[in-house]
């Protein structure tokens, strides 16, 4: 079946009936084949391909400069390896903000030519038309409110989010927004958990949090982060699963000294 032809077990309905029966969504992020077939066999629910990629595979200091082209390049490399989850893309900066009709047609070739299920953009009322137009288009949204990585030089720094009344007002009011607009679901980064427990209790949509708490719909953590791929960053909310920059280290040094010494390949390991 081709991959346009595939239906993913879980869909934009599924992860709503997720929520209306108390079971938790787990997300990850994912940028290429290899591992998004990992992922997806293990048994995630959606997988997110994030523009944190411009951190994790590129090595930029933010998600700014990643484009278009290599979101949708990251995109169709995960879609080849997933059969079950939810793969939704992360419009990257530039592609959605103050113009309407530019939104439309990125989250267009977002959807055409990876075969994704949806599109993610960051923001509330100042983003609403895009999202409008989009979801107008048939295209699923997942809204992201809180700390948002694309407005870093706006707020000039990754602290927590809306601790401040009028803030966290502006958010509860853009979650309302992005929900009545028709977005499938709320992700929600590094805000109080208290706030992010209100938000969730009162939307019907989805929420998941990344620093937000427990008390959420479902949470979502970068991949590299998780499996301590990356070393240097640390912020609370990070449970590191493994310490893979350690055990990868170890192996590669493995077979460095083994090339080094002529043991490897050894009489079994040639033609």
């Amino acid at each position: 079946m081709s991959l346009e032809g595939k239906v993913r077990v879980v869909t934009t309905h599924v992860l709503q009936e997720m929520k209306t029966r108390g079971e938790k969504i787990a997300m990850l992020t994912a940028y290429d084949y290899s591992m998004a077939r990992i992922l997806d066999e293990s048994g995630i629910d959606v997988l997110l391909v994030g523009d944190s990629a411009s951190n994790v595979m590129a090595g930029h200091v933010s998600t700014l400069p990643i484009t278009l082209d290599q979101m949708i390049y990251h995109a169709c490399g995960v879609v080849r390896g997933v059969n079950r989850a939810l793969v939704v893309v992360d419009m990257p900066f530039g592609t959605y903000q103050g113009n309407s009709k530019e939104a439309l047609a990125s989250s267009i070739r977002i959807m055409k030519e990876s075969a994704a299920d949806a599109v993610k953009l960051e923001g509330g009322s100042e983003v609403i038309e895009s999202v409008a137009r989009i979801i107008s288009a048939g295209i699923p949204v997942m809204g992201h409110l809180g700390l948002t990585p694309q407005s870093i030089h706006k707020f000039g720094t990754y602290a927590v989010r809306a601790k401040e009344e009028a803030e966290a007002m502006k958010l509860l009011k853009d979650a309302h927004l992005l929900e009545e607009t028709g977005c499938f679901a709320l992700v929600l980064e590094k805000i109080p958990a208290t706030l992010a427990a209100q938000v969730a209790n009162e939307l019907k949509i989805p929420v998941i949090g990344i620093g937000a708490g427990g008390n959420v719909d479902g949470q979502v953590l970068v991949t590299h982060d998780m499996l301590g791929i990356t070393k240097e960053f640390s912020p609370r909310f990070l449970r590191r699963y493994h310490n893979l920059f350690e055990e990868m280290q170890k192996a590669f040094q493995g077979y460095i000294a083994d090339v080094k010494s002529k043991d490897f390949p050894n009489e079994k390991e040639q033609y």
